[in-house]
């Protein structure tokens, strides 16, 4: 059994497109990336979804809480699902967020700083997962979350090119989930059912690649 998790936000986690901040639907678990690329791999897989909404890569969050942190909870999440053979790391889009006032290389470099752990973390198996970074669709100033993101849209046109370069250093592969989905008009940031679709099944592709 080939074990991978998929650490990630709400995009992992399959929150649907929100019309408001009250507006908190989840996709159903075959409607969400992590089960469509379950599907296709089929039962010599089992895929672990580990998606927070408003996780962050490296950063406590001011207003939703310092375990939006991707760091903080990593080391724990890891040893909990031990052994596993593949981590998927999808984040960096919380970081666009206005109160961070990153650029796309600083949340490229927040991504590095995960993959370090994971890299450097013993797995029980005796050597370390194979890692797969995947850099979301750019994002929308749309809708209620327009403000919350101000200035987002533009630096995450940069961030695949920034995530694929962290990602080379060390020695991850890397998919621009850009190629193949978009984010949803409604908000921006979230994914209807046919875009998970589209980038569970380019996931499952990376997954097979790297693990067989």
């Amino acid at each position: 059994m080939i074990r991978v998790l998929c650490y990630g936000d709400s995009n992992t986690h399959g929150t649907a497109p929100m019309s408001g901040p009250d507006d908190i639907r989840r996709l159903g678990p075959t409607e969400r990336w992590p089960g469509v690329a379950q599907a296709i791999l089929g039962a010599g897989y089992t895929l672990i979804e580990e998606g927070l909404p408003a996780r962050t890569t490296v950063h406590d969050d001011p207003i939703e809480g310092t375990h939006k942190n991707g760091r903080r909870y990593l080391l724990p999440c890891l040893e909990s699902h031990w052994p596993l053979d593949a981590v998927i790391v999808m984040l960096g889009v919380n970081d666009l967020k206005a109160r961070f006032n990153l650029n796309a290389n600083d949340i490229a470099y927040g991504v590095g700083a995960l993959l370090t752990i994971i890299k450097t973390t013993s797995n029980l198996s005796g050597k370390p997962p194979k890692i797969i970074v995947v850099a979301a669709p750019p994002i929308l100033e749309t809708g209620w979350l327009a403000t919350m993101f101000a200035g987002g849209t533009e630096k995450s046109c940069y961030l695949a090119a920034a995530m694929q370069s962290q990602a080379e250093r060390h020695g991850a592969a890397f998919l621009d989930a850009g190629t193949v989905a978009q984010v949803s008009p409604i908000d921006g940031i979230h994914f209807d059912s046919h875009n998970h679709r589209a980038i569970g099944a380019a996931i499952a592709g990376k997954i097979r690649q790297q693990t067989s």
